[in-house]
């Protein structure tokens, strides 16, 4: 990453709605004209009730879903002007997206599963296959390279899962729930080195959580409610 040259903010939403069908004449609004700023190499958390448009939200800033009005822009691009080719290549190169569930390839091993975005960014499989042990290694995953998903613990998979966001240095890391399925013990693990990384990478987390001791360690603690951010 070219840290002299990376844009202030990396993240820009204005007026942001986004609303559901519900029956036949019904009509959810689940964001309602939703601001955010979000400077590069800051890490944002967003909690809010359960069913309240954190996940939406998240899908809408990383161009995954289309909003109803408003505007997004990510490190200066805006996202409803890049045409779908583009903009799946600019998520590969740009972003890393961290789910609760770690949706790692069966069939791959740790170390495939990881360098994959590397072989899809272009990278020889040489060269992803060296950059996957680094961030293996960095992750505490050197001896469960050839160990597929079936093979890691709940922890294990969930780093692994983070390895791979992180393997193509994204600018902008979104995280939905990362810890939501684990232990105390192993969340706290996989929390403290998803954010180390980040801030070693100086790239932005914006982080979805119901837990608050996470959403805690984060800069900025936001709450999404009545399809609004408060602090």
């Amino acid at each position: 990453m070219d840290l002299e040259n990376k844009p202030t903010f990396s993240v820009v939403a204005e007026n942001i709605v986004k609303t559901y069908q519900h029956g036949q004449s019904g009509v959810v609004k689940v964001l309602s004209q939703l601001d955010l700023t979000i400077d590069q190499g800051e890490q944002v958390a967003i909690t809010g009730a359960s069913g309240s448009g954190k996940s939406t939200l998240l899908q809408i800033l990383a161009g995954l879903e289309q909003a109803d009005s408003g505007k997004v822009e990510l490190l200066e691009r805006s996202m409803h002007q890049i045409p779908d080719r583009a903009l799946a290549r600019f998520r590969n190169h740009h972003l890393g997206f961290i789910y609760q569930f770690h949706h790692l390839i069966d069939d791959f091993t740790a170390l495939e599963n990881v360098a994959l975005p590397a072989r899809i960014k272009g990278l020889t499989a040489a060269s992803a296959n060296e950059q996957a042990l680094h961030i293996l290694a960095e992750m505490g995953l050197s001896d469960r390279l050839s160990h597929f998903p079936w093979q890691l613990s709940g922890g294990e998979r969930q780093r692994c899962a983070i390895a791979r966001a992180l393997i193509n240095q994204p600018e902008i890391v979104f995280a939905d729930e990362p810890t939501g399925n684990l232990d105390q013990e192993s969340a706290h693990q996989v929390s403290e080195l998803m954010m180390s990384l980040c801030r070693a990478n100086g790239a932005t987390l914006i982080l979805v959580t119901h837990n608050p001791q996470l959403a805690s360690q984060t800069d900025r603690q936001l709450t999404l409610a009545g399809g609004a951010l408060r602090s």
